[in-house]
This record gives structure tokens, sequence and C-alpha cells, in this order.
């Protein structure tokens, strides 16, 4: 029963130890059953954390264009381990993160338009900020976007 459980949740889409685990908790599995089926799991490489969660900070950071933060907490929540995120999410840099910053702010922008500037730029600050940047991305980012200062607006 482990054993389909895990192979039922993997044709969805890739998924940590931890969440599999989970999975099989719920349907009352016994603990040394879900640990042999995730040992030869992990043995095969249907399961692995490690890719697991490069291939999550990856395709949230380029896909939805989550902030460092939020993946970080995405994959905390999934169970991975520490030492992992940090790897994981270490490819996100500043830069990277301006950049996608700017890219929610460019969409975010043509809605704005016709507002107030104060406003426009509170919104376009809470968008961000609800994308899980930091305080100097965001500002940067809205400084740049409602003053045209920035080649990109």
């Amino acid at each position: 029963m482990a054993r389909e459980i895990a192979l039922r949740k993997l044709t969805q889409r890739a998924h940590s130890r931890a969440e599999l685990a989970q999975a099989m908790q719920a349907r009352h599995v016994p603990q040394e059953a879900i640990d042999e089926v995730l040992d030869r799991f992990t043995e095969v490489n249907l399961v692995d954390d490690a890719a697991f969660a490069a291939e999550w900070a990856r395709s949230r950071h380029e896909y939805k264009r989550s902030s460092k933060r939020v993946i970080t907490e995405e994959l905390r929540h999934k169970g991975i381990d520490q030492e992992l995120i940090v790897e994981a999410v270490s490819g996100i840099d500043r830069d990277s993160e301006l950049a996608a910053a700017r890219e929610i702010a460019a969409k975010k922008a043509r809605s704005l338009s016709g507002l107030d500037p104060a406003v426009a730029q509170r919104r376009l600050a809470g968008a961000l900020a609800r994308r899980g940047y930091g305080p100097s991305v965001v500002q940067q980012v809205v400084r740049e976007a409602t003053t045209g200062s920035d080649e990109h607006w």
C-alpha cells in the first residue's frame, strides 16, 4: 500500500520525502513500511530531496517570480532540510530578484496608470511585498517604476 501511495503521488509531480511520508501516514501506513519504501525509492532516485529543492526553487523563481524568501519558506514547509534549502536558493541573487521584481512591476504598473502617484507607489510596493521581496528591492523597483529613472521603464 505504501508503494502505491508514493507512486501515485510521484506520477502527479515530484515530491519531497517528507511529503510522501505525510501522505502515507495520513493513510495509516506503518512507519517501518514508510521508511522501507522511501529508502528504496531514494536508492533508485525516485525520491531526491536535493534535486527536488533545486528544481522547485528554479521553477518558482523563473515562472512565478517568487522571491528567495518565499521559496525558502515553501521548501521548509515541504520538509526539506535547511542545508538543502540554502543550496537550492543559492542561485537566486539580488540581481535575479531585482529582475523578477521589475517584471512584476512592469505588469502591475500598467493597471496603475492614471492613479495618483502616491497611490500607485503604495499599491506597487504592496504587490511586491506580498510576493516576499525585501524592502530594499521593493524601494528600488518602485522608485524605478514610478520615476522612469531606469531604462527598463
